[in-house]
């Protein structure tokens, strides 16, 4: 069925089935051919969603990736060295809490060997005047005997000074006398022995030392 301005129309047939007057729709495109264009949506049907299409992955360079790991291996060295530094503090307070406890025990051991050989050299003068007096002294030597094994025993031993030349880490002088047959601070006599305790003096000898005039 052609319109009057010649364009060709393709009626629709709105009608129900009892027969109706049917409602032309004209479909035509403006060029006048008879296709039917194939998109009919409307404008209010939602777009298809193309964002994951749209999406692309971060791009990272290696050179990006190197200046990160290079990042991540100076924050590891700076941990290293944190690290190496509570170390050191942790040894050295664990070294002077050691010498502390050591010198502590040091001190109250060196205190009781004094007071030990305070005893020690009563025992001596008791066994020189017995000795003088010609009275047997043959149970002071027993006692002394086993008072040097156990100075022995714990390591503190007698300082030979006799004969020696004065040193003033060992020897106190407290008497002097002329001899010009000896050599300036010969010493000439021990006047109370002094000790040592593993390369530390206990107590010094008391000494008599010799001048040449």
């Amino acid at each position: 069925m052609s319109s009057e301005n010649g364009s060709d129309e393709i009626p629709v047939n709105l009608s129900s089935e009892n027969g109706s007057d049917e409602i032309p729709v004209n479909l035509s495109s403006e060029n006048g051919s008879d296709e039917i264009p194939a998109n009919l949506s409307s404008e209010n049907e939602p777009e298809s969603d193309n964002s994951f299409e749209q999406l692309k992955p971060t791009e990272i360079s290696i050179e990006e990736l190197s200046k990160l790991l290079e990042l991540e291996k100076q924050k590891v060295l700076e941990h290293e060295e944190e690290l190496k530094h509570v170390l050191a503090d942790f040894q050295n307070l664990n070294r002077k809490t050691q010498s502390d406890i050591e010198n502590g025990v040091n001190a109250k051991v060196y205190e009781f060997v004094l007071d030990f050989l305070k005893i020690y050299d009563d025992f001596v003068r008791a066994k020189e005047v017995f000795s003088e007096r010609k009275v047997n002294t043959a149970g002071l030597d027993s006692i002394l005997k086993n008072m040097d094994s156990l100075l022995k025993k714990y390591h503190v031993i007698p300082i030979d000074a006799l004969g020696k030349i004065f040193d003033p880490n060992f020897h106190e002088a407290i008497s002097i006398i002329t001899d010009p047959d000896l050599d300036d601070n010969t010493i000439t006599k021990e006047i109370r022995k002094g000790y040592i305790s593993h390369e530390l003096v206990v107590r010094p000898t008391l000494v008599e030392i010799s001048k040449k005039g």
